[in-house]
């Protein structure tokens, strides 16, 4: 039988946690479920539900999500099905509707994929499938929520009698209306409506001429509004008609009704199917928000957290963008009880709190954010005094309110119980305090409990570091700066950093040589034995933490090497590619011009096109056959390595010409160009004299041809 007593829900905060989730929920019933969650008494029950968050959470991660499980409540249907002579409204029946389409295409879903969800789908086994009440209500009912005119032969004949009445009020208002329209007794407006009955809208004076019943007028008077008298008799008929019809519908609502009473159980059993659905979804939401896992339930009593986040800490900070620290923390027959010492702020508190959270969490159905080689056992009790115990209401101190606790531990702790004590022991005399909780915390271990307990009491410490099932424990601080590094260390004892706290915070080194002085020597010397093996175990870890940094340093940068080798291998098997190619084609053109020089020299046609076939028939004995595709594939590897070759020179060209812009260029003063002098274009080779000039253009004579062109686009080559 599992127990968590409620106050240590308290201390751990369990009800924020539960607060978190539901705002996952997609329904209020869901949500009130969630904030109304507590542990498992039952371990096959725990187990079977973390299997199932287990299970959805793993939809959020493959094409097979699970269907929308989202619902209007139908709770209120329910309790008036249980009332006998009720009836159920249309939108009732539309909402009934609804969660049963909810529930069926969840239940086929799970059918379907039954071999991702197996122990979902065993728990939707047990939920009936059934079109029935869904074919019964669209028999009645359309799509817009009005209940049809087929759904009964007396409906029927009602409505058509209520259409022919309509049509005869319609034709007897527009023949009245016509009538005293022409006679002029209406007003411009003709007619109107009260209380959704057409009316002619009479001027004030002819109202005694028009025959009917008054129904009222306008503000001013002038207007009074008379429905005809020929209207009138149908509009009777039509009311004891509409009467008929809605006796008819309720007559038809309560026999449906009574048909859908017949389904009570199994519209009860699919709220709570969707209800639990919704809280399942939630916790898979709230694990998949800080990457929870289910970790191996064992049955050994170990209790081994590998990173371990606080939940609400992880969260909080997460929105802020900041880091959490994980704990790692080993509970097993060797080692039972972790005392863990050190000054405060270092995280001892949320260390404690973290283990009693999660594995509260882990026994009320939830995944936990640990690493995925974590492993969990179960306790059958968890017990905790954390935080302010003062209480004010019933007037206990402190230390008052903590002894009853301890007589509280005293009466429950057992082999199968985790307890966690914040602060042990304080709240009295030291030297007294200290005693009193060493003789608890030996009876603890005694009756092989399992726990984590924060202390400043060397005693205590000492005694962990006797008795072989309990473990010293420190968090790690800074030995220069005093700053926490809120890393959890098993196997050595915290020191408080009492007086190294007291120089850092400016009191004077002469007061704390004093407070030195007034307590025992040997304490000091073991206060500061503790704290030097803080230190060293400190730049160990510091060492430690730089020598795995430039390991991994070194690999990623032989890594990055191998694979700039890689490429640079490829690259220069690529260009010898190129260059190869282009040797061979220089070589071929260099045969062909002495071809053709031969032939220039001879004459000799025969002679030239056997050297010419030869030379291709050599070339060919060369190539290797390929088809349409290897020759594509083979182009498109040259254009590349082509292109590659070209970027590479581009590159260059760019760097020589930025550094030709750097260098600084005297200018010359430019010549004044008159007719006659000989010049050249600024980028051309071509050299022409000017033969007129006209509006700063220059006609300049080439030889072959003349040409128009701006002077500042030429230079001076001779002058004459």
């Amino acid at each position: 039988m599992i127990s968590i007593h409620e106050k240590t829900l308290k201390d751990l905060e369990f009800s924020t946690v539960l607060k978190q989730i539901s705002e996952h929920s997609l329904t209020e019933l869901g949500s009130t479920a969630v904030l109304n969650i507590l542990p498992y008494n039952d371990k096959d029950k725990l187990a079977r539900e973390l299997a199932y968050v287990n299970e959805y959470l793993s939809s959020f991660e493959n094409d097979n999500r699970i269907p929308n499980h989202g619902f209007e409540t139908i709770s209120k249907e329910l309790k008036l099905l249980k009332i006998e002579n009720t009836f159920l409204e249309t939108p009732s029946l539309k909402k009934i509707v609804s969660t049963s389409l909810t529930v069926n295409s969840i239940l086929k879903f799970l059918d379907k994929f039954k071999d991702y969800y197996p122990k979902l789908q065993q728990y939707a086994s047990s939920i009936e499938i059934t079109e029935t009440v869904i074919e019964q209500i669209d028999i009645v009912v359309d799509r817009f929520g009005d209940i049809k005119d087929n759904a009964s032969p007396q409906l029927a004949e009602l409505r058509r009698s209520i259409n022919k009445i309509k049509g005869k009020i319609n034709s007897s208002f527009s023949s009245a209306l016509n009538t005293y329209h022409n006679l002029d007794y209406l007003d411009e407006i003709r007619e109107s409506v009260v209380d959704n009955k057409r009316v002619l809208a009479v001027k004030a004076m002819y109202r005694r001429k028009v025959k009917g019943a008054i129904m009222g007028g306008s503000k001013t008077g002038s207007i009074v509004y008379i429905e005809p008298e020929t209207t009138l008799q149908y509009s009777r008929e039509l009311n004891n008609l509409e009467y008929e019809e809605k006796e008819e519908v309720v007559k038809i609502l309560k026999s449906l009704t009574d048909y859908i009473r017949l389904y009570l159980p199994l519209l009860t059993s699919y709220q709570d199917f969707l209800t639990r659905i919704d809280v399942i979804s939630a916790k898979a939401k709230y694990a998949q928000s800080m990457s929870a896992i289910l970790p191996e339930i064992t049955e050994d009593r170990t209790v081994f957290m590998k990173d371990a986040y606080h939940p609400l800490l992880y969260l909080t900070n997460k929105e802020k963008h900041e880091k959490t620290f994980p704990q790692t923390i080993h509970l097993s027959e060797d080692s039972r009880i972790i005392v863990i010492s050190g000054p405060n702020a270092g995280g001892k508190s949320i260390t404690l709190k973290t283990v009693g959270l999660l594995q509260t969490m882990l026994q009320s159905g939830m995944l936990i954010p640990v690493h995925e080689r974590s492993k969990v056992c179960l306790f059958d009790r968890i017990v905790s005094d954390i935080g302010d115990n003062q209480s004010i209401e019933n007037h206990l101190s402190t230390y008052s309110y903590r002894l009853k606790q301890m007589n509280y531990f005293l009466k429950k702790v057992n082999k199968n119980t985790l307890f966690l004590i914040d602060e042990f022991g304080t709240g009295s005399d030291p030297e007294l305090g200290g005693a009193l909780a060493e003789t608890f915390l030996e009876l603890f271990y005694e009756r092989g409990a399992y726990g984590i307990i924060t202390t400043h009491y060397s005693n205590l410490k000492l005694l962990a570091n006797e008795l072989p099932h309990m473990t010293n424990a420190n968090m790690l601080f800074n030995e220069k700066s005093l700053e926490p590094m809120y890393k959890l260390v098993t196997g050595q004892a915290g020191s408080s950093f009492t007086f190294e706290v007291a120089q850092k915070n400016g009191i004077p080194y002469s007061l704390i040589n004093k407070s030195k002085k007034k307590i025992e020597r040997g304490k000091v010397r073991f206060d500061a034995t503790i704290a030097k093996l803080q230190k060293e175990r400190s730049k160990l870890e510091r060492t430690e933490r730089s020598l795995k940094e430039n390991e991994k340093k070194k690999l990623s940068e032989a890594e990055r090497l191998e694979e700039t080798n890689i490429k640079i291998q490829k690259k220069l098997e690529s260009f010898q590619e190129l260059y190869d190619s282009n040797q061979r084609l220089i070589y071929l053109g260099q045969k062909v011009n002495d071809l053709a020089e031969k032939f220039f020299d001879n004459k000799r046609k025969r002679e030239l096109m056997n050297e010419l076939f030869r030379l291709v028939q050599i070339e060919n004995a060369k190539r290797k056959k390929m088809s349409a595709k290897q020759k594509r594939a083979e182009k498109a590897k040259e254009k590349q390595i082509q292109q590659e070759a070209e970027k590479k020179v581009d590159v260059i060209r760019k760097k020589k010409k930025e550094a030709k812009k750097k260098e600084v260029v005297v200018e010359k003063p430019k010549p004044i160009l008159k007719v006659g002098d000989r010049v050249r274009m600024h980028d051309g080779r071509a050299v022409g004299s000017i033969d007129s000039i006209e509006k700063n253009k220059a006609n300049v004579n080439y030889g072959m041809f003349t040409t128009n062109v701006s002077l500042d686009l030429l230079e001076l080559v001779e002058a004459i």
